[in-house]
């Protein structure tokens, strides 16, 4: 790969030449279509077309993963051929576009009528490409100055419950979390600017709160306010945040769409956590959609500075092995000598119990987000709080959790309460 192209993979199903399929898709996503057209010059093709690099047969199946009625109007049979494809595009056909780079590596393909099964598994940009888009501007080294967190993983909660709390009702349990001991607090995915706590009274009362804790202790807790909505409301809420004094604000990427996210990250100073809700319906069937790794290649590229993965052991379909790969893929660099890496955010059922596996895997460059495991704790937020912590020392020290509980009782108790759920 040079500087003037980019690769793609895919996981493909088809009843026909997996070769011949390959070229298809190739030829839609660049100058051609399902047949040669007037105007499509050989001098045009090579400059402009999408090359195929390979093809690898992984196996069949005797029943297509998904319906095609392409293939069922022709009788059309199995079986059915699975297959890695890896395209090479030219950068020159997309330029530092990012709506149009998703629609070339994840658009048409998923209609065409020669396969059934498809999905986007790896993207791979070169330096000089992935330095045209935007940049983080906090990623993990500026969340950790932020915070003052310069080590470890980050401890922060959900406001929980969701929905329903008074802008004053949710600065005093900002308050009480800030007291824990927590280092970072963000709305959940369906509460950003109701009727009952609107962001106007919301941030004010919140970062009140959030002030006053500084003062008295020196700490500063990041709070990632929910602003997603249509882009001039984004930006109206982050300059309020940023008037507030905040640090944060979070955006539900799928629902806002590239272009609201990179103008966003152009006219705000503060972090941008992307929260991924929705990536369920894009990535859980094998044979459809994208993962995770090409998800966030394109989101960094907007600039965002936090992502979700989900978490270990946690109450969502992902397996662990997929979301350990999704936070080594936050923090690999994309093709660059710059620090492009984005802080993988933990969530979804985490608790002290889940920390030993996370630390294994993946170490402490992350956001550790605990919504039950801190507040349902039997002796209190705070107690939650130092569980975590605890479990977090137990696994840097290579001891067992049962064992460095023996001395800690807040480990101990979020043990004997969570540990049968």
């Amino acid at each position: 790969m040079d500087d003037l192209d980019y690769e793609a993979d895919y996981l493909i199903e088809t009843p026909l030449d997996p070769d011949r399929v390959a070229q298809v898709m190739a030829g839609e996503q660049s100058c051609g279509t399902f047949t040669r057209v007037a105007g499509e010059t050989d001098e045009l093709r090579s400059r402009a077309r999408a090359s195929v690099l390979d093809v690898e047969v992984l196996g069949q199946a005797l029943e297509p993963a998904l319906p095609n009625a392409f293939l069922s109007r022709r009788q059309t049979a199995g079986p059915w051929i699975q297959a890695r494809v890896r395209i090479r595009f030219p950068v020159a056909n997309v330029g530092a576009n990012l709506p149009t780079l998703y629609a070339t590596v994840a658009g048409n393909l998923y209609d065409l009528g020669e396969v059934t099964g498809m999905r986007l598994d790896a993207l791979r940009l070169p330096a000089a490409y992935r330095a045209r888009f935007d940049f983080p501007t906090h990623g993990v080294r500026g969340t950790r100055a932020v915070t003052g967190v310069e080590q470890g993983a980050l401890i922060g909660t959900i406001i929980k419950p969701n929905v329903g709390l008074s802008a004053r009702q949710t600065a005093d349990l900002v308050t009480t979390l800030c007291e824990a001991g927590v280092d970072f607090i963000k709305d959940d995915e369906i509460c950003a600017d109701p009727a009952h706590a609107p962001l106007s009274e919301r941030v004010p009362a919140v970062m009140a709160a959030v002030r006053d804790y500084r003062a008295r202790t020196g700490r500063t807790v990041m709070v990632a306010f929910n602003i997603s909505d249509e882009l001039d409301a984004m930006r109206r809420h982050a300059d309020l945040v940023r008037r507030e004094e905040g640090s944060c604000v979070m955006v539900s990427l799928n629902s806002c769409g590239f272009s609201a996210v990179q103008s966003l990250r152009r006219s705000t100073p503060l972090a941008i956590h992307g929260h991924r809700n929705g990536f369920g319906s894009m990535s859980r069937h094998p044979l459809l959609g994208i993962s995770f790794q090409a998800y966030q290649t394109l989101w960094r590229l907007a600039g965002v500075d936090h992502m979700h993965v989900h978490g270990l052991q946690g109450k969502f379909a992902q397996t662990d092995a997929e979301v350990v790969e999704s936070a080594q893929a936050c923090l690999a660099p994309l093709a660059t000598e710059r620090d492009d890496a984005v802080m993988p955010a933990f969530s979804s059922g985490q608790w002290a119990g889940t920390v030993p596996a996370t630390y294994q895997a993946v170490g402490d460059d992350l956001l550790f987000m605990s919504g039950g495991g801190i507040l349902a704790h039997p002796d209190g937020p705070a107690a939650g709080v130092g569980s975590l912590r605890q479990a977090w020392e137990a696994a840097r020290s290579g001891v067992a959790l049962a064992d460095f509980a023996r001395q800690a009782p807040e480990l101990r108790r979020a043990l004997e309460f969570f540990g049968g759920r």
